[in-house]
C-alpha cells in the first residue's frame, strides 16, 4: 500500500502533510471559485494550492465533492447570520441586516452566487434547506409581528429576490459593484408595513413547493440547452 494509500484508510486520520494538502484545496477553492465561478477545473484548483492534480484527486473524489465541502460552510455562514437576526430586538432591523449581509456573501463570491440563483445546483439544498427555511420564515413572522413587513410577504418572496438579484450583481461587478443595493433598497421600501398603505399584490406567493417545481423546471431547461449545445 501506497503512502497515499494508507492515508485515506477507512477509519485511519490523514497524516499531517496529506491533511495540509486538503486544507490547501480548501483555501485555492475558496478563491479560485469566489474569483472565477464554479466552472474552473480540479487543474485550477490544485495549481493555486501548489500541489498536483493527482493530490487534489485523492482529497476530493471530484470537483463537485470540493464544492459541497465549501457550500457546507457557507450554509453555516448563513445560519449564523440568520440566528444573530433572531437576536435583534428591532425585528426589521433583524431582517434587512440578514439580507444585506446575505447578498454581500454573493457579491464577493461568485461560485456561492451561482449555486444560490442557477437551477443545476438545486439539489445542494436538499439538506441544509431544512436547517435554513426554518430560520429564514422565522425572521419574516418577527418582522410581520413587530408590524414592520407586510403581511402578504412570504419566504419564497425572499428567494425570488435573490434570483432577481444576482444577474444585476453579477454583471455589474467591476462598473459598480454596490449597485445592486440601489434595487435592494427599492425593494425593501415595498415591503415596509410602517410607512402607510400597501398597494395590493396582484398575484399570490408561489409555495415552497411551487418553487422548487419552479427551480427544477428550470434545471431541465437548463440541461435540454446544453445538451443541444
Amino acid at each position: 500500500m501506497t503512502d497515499e494509500s494508507a492515508e485515506g484508510a477507512v477509519g485511519r486520520p490523514l497524516r499531517k502533510d496529506a491533511e495540509a494538502n486538503r486544507e490547501r484545496l480548501l483555501q485555492a477553492a475558496r478563491e479560485v471559485f469566489a474569483q472565477h465561478g464554479l466552472d474552473v477545473t480540479m487543474h485550477d484548483v490544485a495549481a493555486r494550492a501548489g500541489v498536483g492534480v493527482g493530490t487534489a484527486y485523492r482529497r476530493f473524489a471530484s470537483k463537485d465533492e470540493l464544492i459541497d465541502a465549501l457550500f457546507g460552510e457557507h450554509v453555516d455562514q448563513v445560519a449564523a447570520i440568520a440566528s444573530t437576526a433572531l437576536e435583534d430586538r428591532d425585528a426589521w432591523n433583524g431582517l434587512t441586516t440578514f439580507l444585506e449581509h446575505l447578498l454581500v456573501l454573493q457579491q464577493e463570491d461568485r461560485g456561492l452566487m451561482e449555486i444560490l440563483s442557477h437551477p443545476r445546483h438545486a439539489h445542494r439544498f436538499d439538506g441544509p434547506g431544512d436547517r435554513i427555511t426554518p430560520l429564514i420564515s422565522a425572521i419574516i413572522d418577527r418582522a410581520k409581528d413587530q408590524g414592520k413587513l407586510r403581511a402578504d410577504f412570504e419566504p419564497t418572496d425572499l428567494l425570488f429576490l435573490q434570483f432577481a438579484l444576482a444577474p444585476v450583481m453579477d454583471r455589474t461587478r467591476e462598473l459598480n459593484p454596490f449597485l445592486y443595493r440601489r434595487y435592494l433598497t427599492m425593494f425593501l421600501d415595498g415591503i415596509r408595513a410602517d410607512r402607510g398603505p400597501s398597494s395590493a399584490l396582484p398575484v399570490s406567493a408561489l409555495t415552497p413547493r411551487e418553487a422548487q417545481a419552479t427551480i427544477e423546471r428550470g434545471l431541465r431547461t437548463a440541461t435540454r440547452s446544453r445538451n443541444k449545445g
